[in-house]
């Protein structure tokens, strides 16, 4: 698989799509804390989201949508000057039977939606690490135009209770999540991280690589020659935009993937160890102690206590 196909699939994305909110007049909701991710998305009119403390207010137009990764409390709104009530209160007390929360009085100005991302902690860092705490996609955006297509999907999906409801509001989540971080890489190519590196040609070229044959014994020499660069100036670039050497990458990747394998699967340590690159079950052992502080053993056993 490609490397955010591969961080995606071991992140065991759980989503939800909450609410429909039908807004009238001014209104402004404050959220709090939350775990991983977060998304909106105007379905109708405009409103206002930040950060506490974070952000600074940023308007979304019909059409827009927003990732927040912070994890911090944050506001909706109308307008940003309008005092902030408590979002959780309003939306259980105006909560109607068709799954639609409206507030306000008069002719419904605004309509959004929303969802949420939860993942396996032990990698979500991998992709919130390199992410900012405010993502906005404009839907005038070049690369929106496969969220303009779920916010239809949602659109009609929201607007009243159906059968199926929970596993099609999980699907569109899901795709939602992927056109956002891939509209962000396409207007942000140089973001942190390895999110960010996927846009460089060369080194997005070697991260492919190395993810469509993790268990191959891989050289530097080799890698560099594969994507048309010298060893000393591919160790450089790799690092500059990776944050790490090709190695050392290769390595904590074969890691994760083991740690997961120890954490969803049955196989034998020495069939994990193979799997991921290592004839020695011996050298496999260590190097995942060195990474996490433990042996895959006991890992395995205290993942499994806690199950």
């Amino acid at each position: 698989m490609d490397p955010l196909s591969d961080v995606l699939s071991l992140l065991k994305v759980k989503s939800v799509l909450s609410a429909r909110f039908e807004a009238a007049g001014p209104w402004a909701l404050r959220f709090p804390a939350y775990r991983h991710m977060k998304f909106g998305g105007v379905v109708k009119g405009s409103r206002w989201v930040w950060i506490e403390g974070v952000t600074d207010p940023v308007k979304m137009e019909e059409g827009d949508f927003c990732l927040l990764t912070d994890g911090s409390p944050y506001c909706f709104a109308s307008d940003p000057d309008v005092a902030l009530q408590d979002g959780d209160a309003v939306f259980a007390d105006h909560l109607d039977d068709d799954g639609i929360v409206r507030y306000g009085r008069g002719d419904t100005r605004a309509i959004s939606v929303g969802g949420v991302f939860e993942f396996d902690d032990d990698v979500s860092g991998v992709l919130l690490g390199v992410l900012p705490p405010l993502v906005h996609v404009s839907a005038n955006s070049p690369d929106a135009r496969s969220l303009s297509a779920a916010l239809e999907l949602i659109r009609a999906e929201t607007e009243s209770v159906r059968p199926g409801a929970t596993a099609m509001a999980g699907s569109i989540a899901n795709i939602v999540l992927m056109n956002i971080l891939r509209a962000h890489l396409a207007a942000h190519p140089r973001s942190a991280g390895w999110l960010g590196a996927l846009s460089d040609p060369r080194i997005g070229a070697a991260l492919r690589i190395v993810h469509e044959d993790i268990a191959r014994r891989w050289k530097v020499d080799a890698l560099a020659e594969k994507v048309g660069m010298s060893r000393t100036a591919f160790i450089e670039r790799f690092k500059e935009l990776v944050g790490l050497p090709p190695l050392e990458y290769l390595i904590r990747w074969r890691m994760t993937m083991a740690r997961n394998a120890l954490k969803t699967g049955n196989d034998t340590l020495s069939t994990i160890a193979a799997t991921v690159g290592y004839v020695s079950e011996t050298t496999f052992s260590s190097t995942f102690k060195r990474m996490f502080g433990q042996s895959p053993g006991r890992y395995r056993a205290e993942v499994r206590s806690r199950t």
